[in-house]
């Protein structure tokens, strides 16, 4: 047998033992679905929790913690409601070239702002969303942001005082020292996705307790299972491998924002990337140069045949690049908070999750150069250079007015539909 031919076989192995792991970390979830008698279905997991409840165009997704995520399409709308008060509305913006825009106003307990995103096709599938800058910084500053310090500094972040940081306390501890300021843009990122994951913590208590007074929102007076209570305690789980992991996709991200930056600086250069063949793209929840992401809200996967729960600064790591059939590839935990998916377990994730997170690190990342920008020279940070920033090709319109009311309406709606499918589906027995 020619050396070919055995490694053919020895591919061939491999790829149906991936196949094989893939297959069995996304294998069907227990429960049972029932037709609901005004039309659509419901999913119910075997502990009588509702998994997804679909109808008349809605979807309800609820998590084992009781996070509920609506979806639907109202007059060429996409609405999505996270929470009570959170989610966005996403509408058609925009076309450059051979590339199609949208705009999201998006709308986090009563503040409201917007944000485009490049929707394209790959592998079949449409449409996966790219979060697009509204402007960008000369290059030189990303340069500065990407490359070493002259010396490490000392930064005091001022956040002991806050509630989210002596709650985390056992999960998180920033650098004693920032040698660059990759670094120092690290931890402005988990600290901002642990501070989210503690309010949206106290909105699901809040929630609950609306619940039990006779408010919407069925499901969150159940007992989540995830209280991190004593998250605080013990050593720091978010390990320096893991936070060198976070550090390297923010020089990632800083090195393609200054070429971005480059190519905004030359009309010809942005008029062929107008024109280039979107569809051809990766997006980057799939890039083979990307894997660690940071978990930006809660999110319940699948892991052999379970479900576990994911909060906002978790950390996982992509292990496969081809989506399975349910566009959803494979991730280990390489960090999470008491009672989320334990450190080290296979989970099956779908793409456009992943694909959220990388937009979320990217709009952080943003607000982070900002942030850095206005401190830079201050309080032992290096002075910075040219920290004025430009347009981008395609700048966010003004916020939708209507965005809090579409997401009310859309809550209450869902309210009535989950408190009707559920009595419609237990009264079929259990």
């Amino acid at each position: 047998m020619g050396n070919n031919a055995r490694g053919t076989m020895r591919n061939g192995n491999v790829n149906n033992g991936r196949m094989a792991t893939r297959a069995n970390v996304n294998r069907p979830l227990p429960g049972r679905q029932v037709t609901l008698h005004g039309g659509g279905s419901a999913v119910i997991r075997p502990n009588g929790q509702i998994r997804t409840i679909n109808r008349n165009g809605m979807q309800i997704n609820r998590g084992i913690n009781g996070n509920r995520v609506v979806v639907s399409t109202h007059n060429g709308a996409r609405v999505v409601t996270t929470g009570r008060n959170s989610g966005y509305v996403q509408r058609a913006y925009v076309t450059r070239g051979n590339r199609a825009y949208v705009s999201r106003t998006v709308v986090v307990n009563h503040v409201t702002y917007t944000r485009v995103y490049r929707s394209y096709s790959y592998g079949g599938y449409c449409c996966y969303y790219g979060y697009h800058p509204a402007y960008y910084y000369a290059p030189a500053y990303y340069g500065w942001a990407y490359n070493p310090w002259p010396a490490p500094v000392y930064y005091g972040w001022g956040w002991r005082a806050s509630p989210w940081y002596g709650y985390y306390g056992g999960y998180f501890a920033p650098y004693p020292t920032y040698p660059s300021a990759a670094f120092w843009l690290t931890d402005y990122l988990i600290a901002a996705n642990l501070q989210a994951a503690y309010e949206a913590r106290a909105s699901a208590r809040a929630a609950a307790a609306e619940s039990n007074n006779g408010g919407g929102d069925q499901q969150q007076t159940q007992d989540s299972g995830n209280d991190n209570s004593a998250a605080n305690s013990g050593p720091v789980t978010l390990t320096p491998e893991v936070k060198e992991a976070i550090a390297e996709e923010v020089k990632a991200q800083l090195a393609a924002q200054q070429a971005a930056a480059q190519q905004t600086s030359s009309s010809d250069a942005q008029q062929q990337g107008s024109n280039s063949n979107a569809s051809q793209e990766v997006p980057a929840a799939l890039d083979p140069a990307r894997h660690t992401f940071i978990v930006a809200g809660d999110l319940t996967v699948a892991s052999e045949g379970q479900e576990c729960q994911l909060t906002a600064g978790d950390v996982i790591k992509r292990t496969s690049d081809d989506p399975d059939d349910d566009r959803k590839v494979t991730a280990t935990v390489s960090a999470s908070k008491k009672s989320d998916c334990a450190v080290g377990r296979e989970i099956a994730i779908g793409v456009d999750d992943l694909q959220e997170m990388h937009n979320k690190f990217e709009e952080q990342l943003d607000n982070g150069m900002k942030d850095l920008s206005s401190k830079q020279g201050q309080n032992g940070l290096p002075k910075a250079p040219e920290t004025k920033t430009v347009p981008s090709d395609v700048p966010p319109p003004p916020p939708d007015n209507n965005a809090a009311k579409t997401l009310e309406e859309q809550q209450a709606a869902a309210d009535q539909t989950e408190s009707q499918a559920v009595k419609e589906a237990f009264s079929q027995g259990s």
